[in-house]
C-alpha cells in the first residue's frame, strides 16, 4: 500500500489531476412558505430575501428558473464535453424534478447526497439527523436507481454527522475546505476513520450571488488559473479540483458560456482525468489505506 505522500501514488491513466465536476440541485427543496417553513428561503440573488413569514415570489421564481431554464444549458454542457459528473441533490428537489434524475440513472453520473431538503441540519439533535440523512438516501435511491456514497451538508454539520454518516453506510464525505486531496479523517466516537473529499468554495459558482462584482471572464479566469496550478503539482503528488456549480446560477444565459470555455479548456489539458467523487473514492482507496490518517492541526479534535 501507498502512503498519502508517496509520489508514485497516481490517478488512472497516470493522470496528475482528477477533476470533479459538482452540479448541486437545491431548486424544489429550499425553504419556502408552501412547504410549511417558518420564512422563505433567504439566500437570494439580491439580497433582499424577507426574514418574516410571508412567501417570497421573485425569489422562489428565481429558484424555479433553475430548473426551467439553467439545467437545459448545463445538461447540454455536460452532454457535450462527455463530463460524468457528481449531482450533490437535496433529495426533494430530485423528486420534483424527474427529468434530471432520469439523466443521472441513465448516464455515467452520480448521485451525491445534499441532504433530504436544502436546510440547515445543525440544529438536528442526534435522531433527528439520522432521520434526515436516511431519508435523504431513500428518496435519492428512489428517484436515481442509485444509493448516495457521499454527503454534502448546507454550510454546517454537527459533531454527530460523520459517525452517522459511517452508520448509515455513507462512503466519504465533503464538508471539509483545507485541502486539495482526498485524506482519511478521525471520527469523534468512532475506531473507523471517514474518506473526506475536500470541496472548494473559492471556485464555486455561487461567488456570483456572494460577490456581485464578479464577473464570468473573471471567474473563468480563476478555474482555469486553479486547474493549471493543481496540475503543474500533481505532476509529483495526488491532487483534486472541486468545481462547484448550481443551476439557477451558471445556468444563467450571461454566465453558461464562462462554464463552456473552462470545460472546454480543462479537455484540452493532459493529465487532467474528469471523473465522478464516487470514482475518485474508489481510486484513493485503493492506494492510500485506512490506517494513513491525517494527523489534526494545532490539537484539533475530530469531526
Amino acid at each position: 500500500m501507498q502512503a498519502m505522500n508517496d509520489q508514485s501514488a497516481r490517478w488512472p491513466n497516470g493522470a496528475g489531476l482528477a477533476l470533479s465536476i459538482v452540479v448541486n440541485v437545491e431548486e424544489g427543496s429550499e425553504s419556502t412558505l408552501l412547504d410549511g417553513d417558518s420564512a422563505p428561503e433567504s439566500v437570494d440573488e439580491l439580497g433582499v430575501a424577507p426574514r418574516k413569514p410571508m412567501r417570497a415570489h421573485a425569489n422562489e421564481s428565481n429558484y424555479e428558473y433553475g430548473i426551467r431554464e439553467g439545467w437545459p444549458r448545463v445538461r447540454g454542457l455536460l452532454e457535450r464535453y462527455d463530463v460524468p459528473t457528481t449531482f450533490c441533490a437535496a433529495a426533494l428537489a430530485l423528486e420534483r424534478a424527474p427529468q434530471i434524475a432520469a439523466f443521472i440513472r441513465d448516464g455515467k453520473h452520480e448521485a451525491c447526497s445534499h441532504g433530504y431538503r436544502w436546510l440547515h441540519q445543525f440544529r438536528m439533535d442526534e435522531e433527528e439527523e439520522r432521520a434526515f440523512i436516511r431519508a435523504a438516501s431513500a428518496s435519492i435511491q428512489d428517484t436515481t436507481g442509485q444509493r448516495p456514497r457521499g454527503w454534502l451538508s448546507r454550510y454546517l454539520h454537527t459533531e454527530n454527522t460523520r459517525r452517522l454518516l459511517q452508520e448509515e453506510g455513507f462512503d466519504y464525505h465533503m464538508d471539509d475546505y483545507s485541502a486539495d486531496a482526498p485524506f482519511w479523517a478521525p471520527v469523534a466516537g468512532s475506531d473507523r476513520p471517514m474518506l473526506v473529499l475536500p470541496y472548494a468554495i473559492d471556485s464555486n459558482d455561487m461567488k456570483f450571488w456572494t460577490a456581485p462584482s464578479l464577473t464570468p471572464d473573471a471567474w473563468l479566469d480563476y478555474a482555469c488559473s486553479t486547474l493549471d496550478v493543481l496540475r503543474e503539482e500533481g505532476q509529483d503528488r495526488l491532487r483534486m479540483m472541486s468545481l462547484g456549480l448550481h443551476l439557477r446560477i451558471i445556468g444563467r444565459p450571461g454566465r453558461i458560456r464562462a462554464l463552456e470555455k473552462f470545460l472546454a479548456y480543462a479537455r484540452t489539458q493532459q493529465g487532467v482525468w474528469f471523473a465522478t467523487r464516487a470514482q475518485i473514492a474508489d481510486a484513493f482507496k485503493a492506494q492510500v489505506p485506512a490506517s494513513q490518517v491525517r494527523a489534526p492541526l494545532r490539537g484539533w479534535e475530530a469531526l
